[in-house]
């Protein structure tokens, strides 16, 4: 298999940064190939504007989704974006590694879907989306950790989390055709010790090994 792993944290020795060291392990020790997109180690810029392409169809008016389409009919994407996309269109299976900050992505990560989901690339200009998106040869999932405790999610104030991940997988993943698997979270690390961080890696080394067993939030095989 060929997976792409998109990494969303600035700090290397955070827990959030073990897990997607885990699985870059896992998957390599199993001869597949593996990409990372590794946002702050990048420098990767959040915000889609003018300069994410080489000219502007209509330089008097900007509108991004427009010239996106048009970038991608006529080859227009600066390189460090075409990049992206190229490994998006590679990968078999996608994973956003990441903290969940204030309900959602990191504002770096966001970004990155802003203008690597590019409308004339994964959506638009002829393409459909659901069941009929560009992207159902792929799969995609979720790996995060948060602050709060898991009590405070299912249940709790912070809400349900299938919930606040819905724009995430639903509005995202599903969006684009991919099959949808159900996240792998981990609750809270920074308020746990260090041998149940140790066991947190070792579930999450159990979860990539079943991926094949899990059911899909959505698919549209």
């Amino acid at each position: 298999m060929k997976i792409l792993i998109v990494h969303a944290h600035p700090e290397e020795q955070s827990f959030c940064s073990s897990l997607k060291n885990t699985a870059v392990d896992y998957f390599t020790s199993r001869g597949d190939e593996v990409r990372e997109s590794n946002l702050y180690q990048m420098g990767f810029n959040p915000v889609g504007d003018q300069n994410d392409f080489k000219s502007l169809e209509n330089p008097d008016f900007f509108k991004y989704q427009l010239e996106q389409v048009n970038a991608w009919s006529n080859d227009l994407f600066v390189e460090s974006l075409k990049s992206e996309m190229d490994k998006l269109a590679w990968c078999d299976v996608l994973i956003f590694n990441f903290p969940l900050w204030w309900f959602g992505l990191p504002a770096i990560l966001k970004g990155w879907v802003d203008r690597v989901f590019a409308m004339g690339f994964v959506y638009g200009n002829g393409k459909g989306v659901y069941d009929n998106g560009v992207f159902k040869d792929k799969t995609a999932f979720l790996t995060i950790t948060t602050g709060g405790p898991e009590q405070a999610y299912n249940g709790g104030k912070n809400g349900d989390l299938d919930t606040i991940l819905f724009p995430v997988q639903h509005g995202m993943f599903y969006f684009a055709g991919m099959t949808v698997l159900p996240p792998f979270v981990c609750f809270s690390p920074a308020r746990i010790s260090d041998e149940e961080r140790e066991l947190e890696l070792k579930r999450y080394r159990k979860f990539l090994s079943e991926m094949d067993k899990k059911t899909p939030i959505y698919t549209n095989k």
